[in-house]
């Protein structure tokens, strides 16, 4: 098995390539996001559809930003687990 270390060093450690939510919720939920969106183009001028999709772009880069922050910080409180756990076995 290869080290995890060096999958990282290498950048072949790419969560979010990999991440497929198994939530059955979740393909339903992309695709009536897409109907709707399709419903508000027949509904809009093309002026007014840019305009709603540059607004839906700018809440996927928000919501992307929040996923990668809320990443590192599981990933932070995880490895301070890991030391207190580590750094208490000799207490014990």
């Amino acid at each position: 098995m290869r080290s995890i270390l060096k999958a990282l060093y290498c950048g072949d450690v790419r969560p979010v390539e990999t991440i497929v939510p198994t939530d059955p919720e979740y393909r339903a939920l992309n695709r009536r996001i897409s109907e709707v969106i399709k419903t508000w183009e027949m509904k809009l001028s093309a002026t007014e559809f840019s305009q709603l999709e540059e607004l839906l772009d700018l809440r996927s880069r928000s919501s992307s930003i929040y996923a990668e922050v809320s990443f590192i910080h599981g990933f932070q409180l995880g490895a301070l687990m890991m030391t207190e756990v580590y750094a208490a076995r000799n207490e014990y």
